[in-house]
């Protein structure tokens, strides 16, 4: 091994190591108040810095506040609890389905050409659209950066959170995202709902507050997470492993498979 390719790794090696203490005393700041954020903002801000975080990142990091609705809303999250039928009618599934069917017919070459590029059916895609902002009309009106900040700076969550805080300040310093963009309680975004890490990696530089990039973005997110072209995607059938990897509640994934299959007409239920 020669020296040069000893000293990149030696700097590589070092970086990694920087990323994790700066996630270790993240961690080790967090709150469960309003208390100790402007504190550990500072210090989260600093620590940005020395990871290459740029001077519009940082001055958007130092304009958030805490938010009280965000830490509520975390708190509060009971309809994951409710069985799949209580989920189903509190999400309101069969208004999904039926407005899910019309715009499946009305943007039919949008949906076919996802499908013949990424192998995701309609039916799926225009699940989560519904289920999320119902198809777009309920993005959320609180301020991200300051939700995402809030909630890593939250002990309950923080090392999730981190990255994706670290994921909206690159964001912000590519001029990808704005700081003062708005979406749901916890950082989610555009007609879709994606996280900022999400966007980074699935997003295909797409504006998310529109509907085809939204559904062209979701659609390579499924495919980035193993989903194949013609199988199923039931629980127990292939491409269920791909919607799960969207949600971690058990409950909105087996709703996403049966709102799709029904918006899909069961033509994919019986595909393995």
């Amino acid at each position: 091994m020669t020296r040069g390719w000893r000293n990149r790794i030696a700097a590589a090696a070092a970086f990694v190591s920087l990323v994790g203490m700066a996630h270790a005393a993240s961690a080790a700041q967090c709150g469960n108040t309003a208390a100790g954020f402007e504190e550990w903002k500072r210090d989260f801000a600093q620590e940005a810095r020395a990871n290459g975080v740029g001077a519009s990142a940082i001055s958007a990091l130092m304009a958030t506040n805490y938010a009280t609705a965000t830490i509520r809303a975390d708190r509060g999250q009971k309809s994951f609890r409710l069985s799949l039928d209580q989920f189903m009618a509190k999400r309101g599934a069969s208004t999904i389905v039926a407005r899910g069917r019309s715009l499946k017919q009305s943007n039919a070459a949008l949906f076919a050409s996802l499908e013949q590029r990424y192998g995701v059916p309609p039916g799926p895609l225009i699940a989560i659209w519904g289920m999320e902002t119902a198809f777009g009309t309920q993005r959320g009106n609180q301020h991200t950066l300051s939700a995402v900040a809030t909630l890593a700076y939250d002990c309950r969550r923080s090392e999730f959170f981190t990255d994706q805080l670290y994921a909206a300040l690159t964001l912000i310093d590519r001029g990808i995202l704005s700081g003062n963009a708005r979406g749901s309680m916890h950082g989610e975004i555009g007609q879709t709902q994606f996280m900022p890490k999400s966007i980074l990696n699935y997003g295909n530089g797409g504006n998310l507050d529109n509907s085809a990039d939204a559904l062209e973005a979701t659609a390579n997110f499924l495919k980035a997470h193993g989903w194949r072209a013609g199988a199923g995607y039931q629980p127990g059938e292939p491409n269920f492993r791909a919607i799960q990897a969207w949600n971690a509640a058990s409950v909105y994934q087996q709703a996403i498979a049966l709102i799709g299959q029904q918006i899909d007409g069961g033509r994919r239920s019986a595909e393995r």
